[in-house]
C-alpha cells in the first residue's frame, strides 16, 4: 500500500532553500537568524508529520520524476519506516541543535556561516534517507562529506579543525568512491537503480556471480561514513568542529548514515555467509577498540567520540547477524543512542563553556558546582552504560541476548566474551565520565568558575534526558511502534515476536550485563595503573599512519606529475595518443567484429591525385614546421584537400564549411605572423622526434584502419532518422541544417558560445599583453626599412570595394537559402567576415573602423541572446528548448515561401560568428597600432585622381604667378 506525495521533495528542499537565509538574517541579529533557520527545520518536520500516518499504517509515501532517465538517474523518493525513524531524527535533533548553537556560539563565531553550513548538511541527509533510487542517494551521499567538510572545519583559525576536517573528507570521500562502483554493479544486477525494485530482487543479487564485489564496495562506503574499523580514526578528529556539530554529527546524523545503509540494503544484501563475517566481525571488533580507547581518553569530546565509534560497532554487529530479531534491536539502539549520546555531547560542551576545559584531569566535583548539567549528563551516562531503568538498558540487554545465540569462530562463547568485555568497557568509561568530571570534591584550580548554563543553553539536553527515561520507564507506549514500522522496512517481511519492556527475566544476557556492570567499575577503579600500563605500551597511532599514508601518496604523485607533465605539450600528446591507440589496440583484441558486407570501390585517377597531394601537403607541414609561413601555406593547402573531398562525397555544406573557415583562419593567421619569428628554435632531439614520428603514424595507421573496417561493414546509424524526420520535425530540406539548429541545436548552442568566449578572451589577453610588461617589447618594436611604401594599393582597394556588396549578398543569400539547400547561419557569418577582412586588409584598420556602427563585444552578445530566446520560446509552448516551429506563407506577388524560427536561431549564430572573428581581427590590429604601425585614414595609400587634382591646382597656381 502505497501514496504519493509532492511534500516528499519539498521537505528535502526545504533546508537547501532554508540554507540562503542566515546569512542575511545575521545583519537582524541572533535570534532573528536562529529563528529563521529553524523555520525550514520545523515546516519540514510538519511535512513529515502529516505523511506519517500513512506509513505508520504500513504503507509508504513516495514521489517520482525522471531526471535523466537515460542514465535511471530520477529524482525518485521513498518514506517508509525506516526514513521515518531516521529522518524523524534528522529533523528533530537538528531543531535541538539550532537551539543549543544560538546560545554556544560565541559573538565572534559567524553564526550565519554555521547555521547555513548546518541546514545544507541536514538537508543532504534527509535527501540520503528518502531517496528511492541509488544514483540519487549517491548524489546527496557526496553532499554530506561537503558539508561535513564545511562543519568540522568551521573554526579555520584552528589547525586541528582543518586537519580534522581534511581527514574526514578523504577517508569518507575515498569510501563514497568505492560505494559509487558498487551501486553501480548492484543496480545492473537488479536491472534497475530505483531501491524500490532493488529490494525486491534480494534472491537474484545474492545469487550473482557480481555480488562480492559489489558487497565489498558499498561495505566500504558504509564503514568509512560510520567510522568502522580500520577506518574509525577520522571521527574522534572531528571533535575540533563546534560542540554543536559534534553533538549533531554523532547522534543522528553522518556517522548514522553508513549504519542507515546497512539497514536499508539488508533485504538485498544480507543472509549470506559473507555478509556475516565481514560485516559482524568488523563491528565487534570495532565496539571492542573504540570502548577500549575511549576509556583512556581525557578530553571529555575524545572519549564519548570513541564511545561512539564503539556504539557504531554494536550496530554494525546487529545488522551483520543476519537475523530478524537482531535488526529489531539495531533500530531500537538507534533511537536509545540518539537521545543519550546527544545528550552527552551537549553536556560535555556546556562544561567546555562554562569551565573552559574539556580535560576530566582538571574537573571534578563539578555536581556541586553544576547540579542541573550534572543530573543531565548522569543520567545520559548511565543510559550509554546499559543502567537500568533507562533506555539504553534495553537495548544492550536485547543486544546481548541476540550475541549469545550467534555462532561465530567455532561456537558462541568467542562472540558472548568479546561482546561482555565490550559492554564492560562501556560501563567503565561511562561510570569515568561520571566520576572524574562530577563527582568529587570542588577543586579550586577550574580555569574558569564553573556553573549552571542559561536555560536556552539547558534546554535541548534536558528534554533529551528527560526523553531517555520515558522510553526508558514505558519502552512499549513511547518507542516500540517507531520501532516496529522501522524494523517492518529493514526486514521487508513478517515481524519477529518481541514486545519491549524493561524486565525480560532472568536470562544469559541478564548474567552478561551483570558481570559488564561490575567488571566496568572495577576497571573505573583501577582505571589509573592501567591509565599508567596503556601509555607505556607501544602501539600504533592511527593519525600518524594517516598522515604518513597521505605524505606518501602526495610524493608519489609528485613524482609522476614531474615525469609526465613538464611543461612540454609534444610530452601530453604522445601520452595521451599512444595511451589511446593501446586501448584501442586493446578493444579491437576483444574480437566481436563482423565480416565486412561490402566491397571496395574503384579509385578514380583524379581522387589518388588529390589523396596523394593531400599526403604530401601534410608531409610538407609536418617537415616545414619550423618556417611559420610555409607551415600556414601548406596546411591551407590540407584544409583544400579536404574541403574537394567534401565535394566529391556529396557533403557541399560541409565543403562551403571547410572553406570560408579555412580561409578565415589562414588569414587571421597571416596578420599574426607578422608579430611572430619567421622561424621557430628546435624543440626536439632528432630521437625524441623520432618516437614522436612512430606515435603519430601508430595512431594515424589505427584511426585509418578503424575508418576502412567501417567503411566495409553496414553499421546503424542515427542518419536514417534524421532524413525522415528533416522536413516532418525541422521543417527544412537541407538535413545538416536541420541538425544543426533543431535536433543537435543544443550543441550548436554551446558551441557558438564558446567561439564567442574565445574571442572575448583574446580581446581580454591582448588588453593584458598591452598593458604589462610586454607592451615595453612593443613600443620598442623596429620595423624593416624594405617594407613596400604602398601598403594599401590602389587595385586591392577597387577589387575588394566591387567585392563588398557582391559578398553581402552572397552571405545574405546563404543565410536564407540554409534551411532548405546548402548554407545557414555559420557559413554566412564567415562569407561576411572574410569580406570585411579583405576590406580592413585593403584599406587599413583605422580607415575602416570609422565607418563601424556596432561594437564585435554587442554583437556576440546580441547573437547568443537571440539563440537562447529562440531556444526558449520553445518552452513556452510546452516543447523541448530549440524544438523549431514553421509554416508556409504567401504574400501577392511572391510565392509561397516558408518560415521558420530556426531562422532566428541561425541568425543569432550569424551574429557571433561575425562578431567573434572580427574581434580577433579588432584585437591584432591594436597590437600593431600599439607597435608603432601608422593608421591611415583614406582609403588608399595613393590616390591617383586625388595626385591629379595637386598637379592641376600647382598648373593653376603656376599660371596665376
Amino acid at each position: 500500500m502505497g501514496t504519493t506525495s509532492g511534500l516528499l521533495p519539498v521537505m528535502v528542499l526545504l533546508p537547501f532553500i532554508g540554507a540562503l537565509m542566515p546569512g542575511l538574517m545575521i545583519r537582524a541579529g541572533r535570534n532573528a537568524c536562529a529563528s529563521f533557520t529553524a523555520i525550514p527545520t520545523v515546516l519540514a518536520l510538519v511535512f513529515l508529520g502529516s505523511m506519517a500516518p500513512d506509513v505508520w499504517n504500513g504503507g509508504t509515501v513516495s514521489f517520482r520524476f525522471d531526471w535523466i532517465p537515460q542514465l535511471g538517474l530520477g529524482w525518485n523518493f521513498m518514506l517508509d519506516g525506516l526514513g521515518l525513524l531516521f529522518a524523524g531524527m534528522i529533523l528533530g535533533v537538528g531543531l535541538l541543535i539550532i537551539v543549543y548553537a544560538r546560545f554556544y556560539l560565541s559573538p565572534d563565531d559567524p553564526m550565519g556561516q554555521f547555521y547555513t553550513f548546518l541546514l545544507l548538511f541536514q538537508g543532504a541527509m534527509l535527501g540520503i534517507v528518502v531517496s528511492d533510487n541509488i544514483l540519487l542517494l549517491l548524489v546527496f551521499w557526496e553532499l554530506t562529506s561537503l558539508s561535513s567538510f564545511l562543519l568540522i572545519g568551521y573554526w579555520k583559525h584552528l589547525p586541528e579543525g582543518r586537519q580534522g576536517a581534511r581527514m574526514a573528507l578523504t577517508v569518507t570521500g575515498a569510501g563514497g568512491l568505492a560505494m559509487i562502483a558498487g551501486m553501480l554493479i548492484l543496480g545492473q544486477i537488479a536491472g534497475s537503480y530505483d531501491l524500490s525494485v532493488i529490494l525486491t530482487k534480494g534472491e537474484a543479487i545474492r545469487a550473482s556471480d557480481m555480488y562480492l564485489p559489489a558487497l565489498i564496495l558499498i561495505l566500504i562506503g558504509a564503514f568509512t561514513k560510520s567510522a568502522q574499523f580500520p577506518f574509525h580514526f577520522w571521527l574522534p578528529h572531528a571533535m575540533a568542529a563546534p560542540t554543536p556539530v559534534s553533538a549533531y554529527l554523532h547522534s543522528a546524523t553522518m556517522v548514522k548514515a553508513g549504519v542507515f545503509l546497512l539497514a536499508r540494503m539488508w533485504p538485498a544484501l544480507a543472509g549470506t555467509p559473507e555478509w556475516f563475517w565481514i560485516v559482524t566481525t568488523v563491528g565487534l571488533i570495532t565496539m571492542v577498540l573504540g570502548a577500549i580507547i575511549a576509556l583512556f581518553k581525557d578530553d571529555l569530546k575524545a572519549l564519548l567520540a570513541y564511545s561512539t565509534v564503539s556504539h557504531l560497532g554494536l550496530l554494525t554487529m546487529l545488522l551483520g547477524f543476519g537475523t530478524k530479531m537482531a535488526a529489531v534491536v539495531a533500530m531500537f539502539h538507534v533511537l536509545n543512542h540518539l537521545t543519550f549520546k546527544a545528550a552527552l555531547f551537549m553536556s560535555a560542551g556546556i562544561v567546555d563553556h562554562e569551565a573552559h576545559t574539556r580535560d576530566i584531569k582538571r574537573l571534578g566535583g563539578l555536581a556541586r558546582l553544576m547540579p542541573i548539567t550534572a543530573l543531565i549528563a548522569c543520567v545520559a551516562a548511565l543510559s550509554m552504560a546499559g543502567i537500568p531503568p533507562l533506555n539504553g538498558f534495553m537495548s544492550k540487554e536485547l543486544m546481548l541476548e541476540e550475541a549469545a545465540h550467534t555462532y561465530w569462530f567455532g561456537g558462541e562463547w568467542p562472540i558472548i566474551i568479546l561482546a561482555t568485555f565490550g559492554a564492560l568497557m562501556s560501563v567503565a568509561y561511562s561510570f569515568r565520565f561520571i566520576s572524574h568530571t562530577f563527582l568529587g570534591p570542588v577543586r579550586d584550580d577550574y580555569p574558569h568558575k564553573p556553573h549552571d548554563p542559561p536555560f536556552g543553553l539547558m534546554i535541548s539536553p534536558a528534554l533529551l534526558a528527560i526523553a531517555v527515561v520515558a522510553i526508558g520507564l514505558a519502552p512499549g507506549l513511547l518507542a516500540e511502534p517507531l520501532v516496529r514500522v522501522a524494523s517492518a522496512a529493514v526486514i521487508g517481511d513478517a515481524l519477529p515476536e518481541f514486545h519491549l519492556k524493561l524486565w525480560h527475566g532472568v536470562t544469559p544476557a541478564l548474567y552478561m550485563s551483570v558481570v559488564a556492570v561490575l567488571g566496568g567499575f572495577l576497571v573505573m577503579k583501577a582505571h589509573g595503573p592501567l591509565d599508567r600500563a596503556w601509555l607505556a605500551t607501544p602501539r600504533p597511532h592511527a593519525k600518524a599512519l594517516f598522515d604518513r599514508l597521505i605524505a606518501g601518496i602526495a610524493a608519489l604523485s609528485d613524482r609522476i606529475t614531474d615525469a609526465m607533465h613538464n611543461g612540454a605539450i609534444s610530452r601530453y600528446l604522445g601520452i595521451f595518443v599512444l595511451s589511446t591507440t593501446l586501448l584501442g589496440w586493446a578493444a579491437w583484441q576483444g574480437g566481436g567484429l563482423a565480416t565486412p558486407t561490402r566491397e571496395m570501390l574503384p579509385v578514380p585517377p583524379l581522387v589518388g591525385v588529390g589523396f596523394v597531394l593531400l599526403m604530401v601537403a601534410t608531409a610538407s607541414a609536418v617537415m616545414m614546421h619550423h618556417t611559420r609561413f610555409r607551415a600556414l601555406i601548406m596546411v591551407s593547402v590540407v584544409g583544400l584537400m579536404v574541403a574537394f573531398g567534401f565535394v566529391y562525397l556529396s557533403a557541399p555544406d560541409l565543403a562551403m564549411t571547410q572553406i570560408t573557415v579555412d580561409t578565415v583562419t589562414t588569414m587571421l593567421l597571416l596578420i599574426a605572423l607578422h608579430f611572430l619569428p619567421k622561424q621557430t628554435p628546435a624543440e626536439s632531439s632528432p630521437l625524441l622526434r623520432a618516437r614522436d614520428g612512430i606515435i603519430a603514424l601508430a595512431a594515424g595507421a589505427s584511426v585509418a584502419f578503424l575508418a576502412y573496417s567501417f567503411l566495409l561493414r553496414d553499421v546503424s546509424s542515427i542518419s536514417a532518422y534524421h532524413l525522415a524526420n528533416s522536413y516532418k520535425g525541422g521543417g527544412g530540406d537541407n538535413v545538416v541544417n536541420v541538425i544543426l539548429v533543431d535536433f543537435r541545436g543544443y550543441d550548436t548552442y554551446g558551441e557558438i558560445i564558446v567561439l564567442g568566449i574565445a574571442g572575448i578572451i583574446l580581446f581580454a589577453l591582448m588588453e593584458g599583453l598591452l598593458s604589462g610588461p610586454s607592451s615595453r617589447k612593443l613600443r620598442n618594436w623596429s620595423f624593416p626599412e624594405d617594407v613596400s611604401r604602398d601598403r594599401h594599393p590602389l587595385m586591392m582597394v577597387v577589387v575588394t570595394r566591387m567585392m563588398m556588396p557582391i559578398a553581402t549578398l552572397v552571405g545574405i543569400y546563404i543565410f536564407l537559402r540554409g534551411h532548405n539547400m546548402p548554407g545557414g547561419g555559420f557559413v554566412a557569418g564567415l562569407v561576411i567576415s572574410i569580406a570585411l577582412l579583405m576590406q580592413y586588409m585593403a584599406s587599413g584598420f583605422g580607415w575602416s573602423m570609422q565607418r563601424k556602427t556596432i561594437e564585435y563585444h554587442a554583437m556576440i552578445g546580441f547573437g547568443v541572446v537571440i539563440a537562447g530566446l529562440t531556444g526558449m520560446g520553445a518552452l513556452l509552448f510546452g516543447q523541448p528548448f530549440l524544438t523549431s516551429a514553421f509554416g508556409y506563407f504567401q504574400i501577392w506577388p511572391f510565392e509561397e515561401f516558408e518560415l521558420a524560427t530556426a531562422m532566428l536561431f541561425d541568425l543569432g549564430v550569424f551574429l557571433t560568428v561575425l562578431g567573434a572573428v572580427m574581434l580577433m581581427l579588432y584585437s591584432l590590429s591594436r597590437l600593431a597600432r600599439y607597435s608603432g604601425e601608422t593608421v591611415n585614414v583614406e582609403p588608399m595609400d595613393y590616390d591617383p585622381s586625388k595626385q591629379l587634382a595637386d598637379a592641376r591646382n600647382e598648373d593653376v597656381q603656376g599660371l596665376e604667378r
